[in-house]
């Protein structure tokens, strides 16, 4: 066994496709999970002996000291990966700015903490080569109506990352970020089921129009980046985020655009 990692939330979509992923290599994943039945899966799994589940809040110091010293054990630890999110928001016009505030912790909190256990275990080592990873959102950039305590904290994910990346740098630890578009999940699939056939049309058309590749992201294809981010394959990326969103960060809407594929724009 060549390594050990830490994933929170990992238990459901993109957070189990990076478990899954890193374990694929053989290595050992410390699976923080705050739902113990989003971790059932893990123990009829082919690499069961090298999943450690870990039932907590992401965000508790305690949970993330016992995650690295579960992953520890099994092999040295070498990556971290930040993926634990909570999808609520509120208008700030509607709600107590504590309360608001307390929503962007829901989603910074996890990535201060598990970033701190992380570069504590890596110190107490030989830091050279270890590798953190932060799952922000294209909201960290370009902000959706209605999601202002997500896209503050996935904007504040992004700082974190760079500010990590120049303190610890020079210790030979790399901190990155993936910054993601829309992704199909348990809870996507869940949703779109859920609306008529109409609805469903409309929605898959606005992701055609807002990723450019056509489609809904891949779990798997998240999990691909995020491990060659955490590989010696990208030993020299390091504050950097990467746009995992199908094009959505480039893409400029026009209201007065022809989409040039309808046979009609001819």
């Amino acid at each position: 066994m060549g390594a050990s990692y830490v994933v929170t939330g990992g238990g459901r979509g993109v957070g189990r496709a990076i478990v899954e992923r890193l374990a694929a290599a053989g290595d050992a994943v410390a699976i923080v999970e705050f739902d113990a039945s989003a971790l059932e899966w893990a123990e009829d799994h082919p690499a069961a002996a090298r999943l450690l589940p870990i039932v907590g809040d992401a965000s508790s110091e305690e949970v993330a000291d016992r995650a690295a010293r579960a992953a520890a054990g099994m092999a040295p630890l070498r990556g971290w990966v930040n993926n634990a999110a909570v999808f609520r928001d509120a208008w700030l016009h509607e709600t107590p700015a504590r309360e608001v505030l307390n929503l962007v912790g829901r989603n910074l909190d996890p990535v201060v903490v598990g970033c701190a256990a992380a570069i504590r275990h890596f110190l107490s080592g030989d830091p050279a080569g270890t590798s953190i990873v932060n799952v922000s959102s294209h909201q960290g950039q370009r902000a959706v109506r209605g999601a202002f305590a997500y896209a503050t904290a996935k904007a504040a994910i992004e700082g974190v990352t760079r500010a990590l990346a120049v303190d610890y740098g020079p210790l030979g630890v790399r901190v990155n970020a993936v910054a993601l578009g829309s992704v199909a999940t348990e809870r996507s699939e869940g949703h779109l089921a859920g609306l008529a056939a109409a609805e469903r049309a409309h929605f898959e058309r606005e992701i055609r129009l807002l990723q450019p590749l056509g489609r809904m992201g891949r779990t798997t294809e998240v999990a691909d980046v995020v491990a060659f981010l955490l590989s010696e394959q990208a030993a020299f990326v390091s504050g950097a985020i990467i746009p995992v969103d199908g094009g959505r960060s480039a893409v400029g809407r026009d209201p007065e655009e022809v989409d040039p594929y309808r046979s009609d724009a001819r």
